[in-house]
């Protein structure tokens, strides 16, 4: 199905029959990838006297409690009531669901002290002049373990200040990326990418989402899509999300 979207004052073309869904299943395998020191997924039948929520185990229907982390299993889009005082919810956040993305494929660089960043140079190169509404970072390498990873205390790359001050210059309000976070896993609670990204809390912007925990296949090219951004509507900080990509044609 090949759809018009007229946006900004340009007309792009999208085939609706060819999704590229950048999430990564969640589920309750001790292989899902995670971060944050957080348990796996855990799905449980409701049990109830002699009932049981489970088919398999005689149950009418499969009934379940299900438990996990937002932001320490697997892909979740979060708002900034994720650094706020103020109770602040994605669902109150996320109004608007289709953006106009790029998607790019960085290298981090390694420090001297074994860190890997993201830097305003990377993400200036990367873009080549195009100013999104979301941007989606790949990072290399970009192998399959990425869906499987388990990410405490390995020090994963993050983004510098300096590159998400250059993300808000060009107007982007949507960050969507690869790794567990955009910060580095052990900052002393600094969170420098988070609070310039959404201005919190001198200039706070309710409306910027930051997605963590995607995967873009290599097989999917750097360059200019539809972003449908997909959330279960949560009244939290962060929801389970479903990342879609439509290439522009």
């Amino acid at each position: 199905m090949i759809a018009s979207v007229f946006h900004k004052s340009k007309d792009y073309k999208i085939d609706f029959y060819k999704p590229i869904d950048i999430s990564i299943p969640l589920s309750n395998s001790a292989n899902c990838v995670s971060a944050w020191y957080v348990n796996p997924m855990k799905i449980e039948a409701v049990e109830n006297g002699d009932w049981i929520g489970d088919v398999n185990k005689g149950g009418s229907v499969n009934f379940r409690n299900i438990t996990f982390n937002p932001h320490g299993n697997g892909t979740h889009t979060e708002c900034v009531g994720h650094i706020s005082k103020e109770n602040i919810t994605i669902n109150q956040c996320l109004k608007q669901f289709m953006f106009l993305a790029e998607v790019v494929t960085i290298l981090p660089t390694e420090l001297e002290n074994g860190d890997f960043i993201i830097t305003k140079k990377h993400l200036e190169i990367a873009l080549d002049g195009a100013k999104p509404e979301a941007i989606v970072i790949r990072t290399l390498s970009n192998g399959l373990n990425k869906l499987s990873m388990q990410y405490s205390n390995t020090n994963p790359p993050y983004i510098l200040e300096e590159a998400i001050l250059f993300l808000n210059e060009i107007g982007v309000e949507h960050l969507l990326i690869d790794l567990p976070s955009v910060d580095k896993e052990n900052d002393e609670g600094k969170l420098l990418a988070h609070h310039a990204f959404w201005q919190y809390p001198t200039n706070t912007l309710l409306h910027k989402t930051i997605t963590e925990f995607i995967y873009v296949p290599n097989e999917i090219e750097d360059g200019t899509y539809i972003l449908n951004l997909q959330i279960a509507s949560f009244e939290n900080d962060a929801s389970p999300s479903k990342p879609v990509l439509y290439k522009v044609i």
